[in-house]
């Protein structure tokens, strides 16, 4: 499958208190698959948060091969940094469970439906069930213990991580990580408004679309916590009407026919939960508007699942190379397309004796190289 354009973003959260800061870089520019980091020295440092908020904007697929050339744009894009009220409210006020179960290769996070309702992969009670009964693999970790063990593990397999690990600590599988309440639906929904925009333009089009199914409010000025329409909210306004909130054509399409999946039950909270990794994969990037690398952003930062690797971030690419030892810099005079860094076939090998933990593998060679991670993070 061709991996599609990745873009670079702004992550911003007002929900969970970051656990580490990462270096503030220009924005990056986008070429075909990936993340780019600029080499100007970065100024500052960036908040980095707990919610992924990150997006593409995948060509039709008729027009796949002309996109994976696609001319380089800047952008600054978000995914959803502002969970839901529920979210904001039991992650302020209570500290996070340590004891419900987790599994590797389903998802961790706790989903909401577009209707109110929240559900996790392992209900309590349901731990020591066998898997036959329940469909799902036996659970292997917990809350509290998820993040520990993956840890040793990276360091029981490569004791070079050790010092990196221990000066950035990961926010994203942590008691408070796993701990977000997260709506698919509206991840997936934002994350296409953002699509090839600037922060500041996907965040006055989410407000007014968002505004468009709430009388009371007024475009640019609408409230983050304003109720976000359900999927047959969406399907019942036409394409006109979405496009007054500053959604192009083709967006506004993708959003419909999203929408669509869900409201027939296609797509579902219960589907993200349950599904395969290559379920997962297949079911979502046969919607219009989400491509491979923008699915395994979602199911790594949105869905907490610690066994993702994405060989198209180029981000992850120089890390990898930096980490093999090879020199980034003359690697990246030399060109060499989608894998200039390094082949996928190598990344895939040097990924694969960090299962089933490589979402965290992959986070830390984003910080091996430096490279922002603040953009990726929510």
């Amino acid at each position: 499958m061709a991996l599609r354009r990745s873009a670079r973003l702004n992550a911003v959260t007002n929900s969970v208190q970051p656990t580490i800061q990462a270096k503030k870089t220009n924005r990056a520019q986008q070429t075909s698959g990936v993340t780019k980091a600029r080499k100007t020295p970065a100024k500052g440092k960036k908040t980095v948060g707990l919610t992924l908020e990150r997006t593409l904007e995948n060509p039709t697929p008729s027009k796949t091969a002309k996109a994976d050339t696609a001319k380089q744009e800047k952008t600054n894009n978000i995914f959803d940094p502002l969970p839901t009220d529920r979210s904001i409210s039991r992650l302020r006020s209570t500290p996070p469970p340590l004891d419900r179960p987790v599994e590797p290769h389903r998802t961790n996070a706790t989903l909401l439906t577009p209707h109110g309702s929240s559900l996790v992969a392992y209900p309590p009670g349901t731990e020591n069930a066998s898997p036959s009964k329940t469909g799902r693999p036996r659970p292997t970790a917990t809350t509290g213990t998820l993040l520990e063990k993956a840890v040793a593990h990276l360091i029981a397999t490569d004791s070079r991580l050790e010092p990196v690990i221990k000066q950035h600590p990961c926010p994203l599988f942590s008691p408070e990580g796993l701990a977000e309440e997260v709506d698919p639906f509206r991840s997936l929904v934002v994350s296409i408004i953002g699509q090839q925009v600037s922060g500041a333009a996907a965040k006055s089009i989410k407000n007014k679309f968002v505004a468009l199914f709430n009388s009371g409010d007024s475009g640019d000025n609408a409230p983050e916590a304003s109720r976000f329409p359900k999927p047959e909210e969406i399907i019942k306004c036409d394409i006109a009407t979405l496009r007054t909130a500053g959604l192009s054509q083709r967006k506004a399409e993708y959003i419909q026919g999203l929408s669509q999946k869900f409201a027939s039950g296609e797509l579902s909270a219960r589907m993200l939960l349950n599904a395969s990794d290559e379920e997962l994969l297949e079911k979502l990037t046969a919607v219009r508007g989400l491509g491979k690398w923008s699915v395994e952003m979602f199911a790594c930062f949105a869905l907490k699942r610690i066994d993702v690797f994405s060989t198209g971030d180029l981000g992850v690419q120089r890390g990898c190379a930096a980490f093999m030892g090879k020199d980034v810099s003359k690697l990246k005079a030399k060109g060499g397309g989608k894998f200039k860094y390094m082949a996928e076939k190598d990344m895939l090998e040097l990924a694969a004796k960090f299962a089933p933990y490589r979402s965290l593998f992959m986070w830390y060679m984003w910080r091996v190289e430096d490279v922002d991670i603040a953009v990726l993070t929510t």
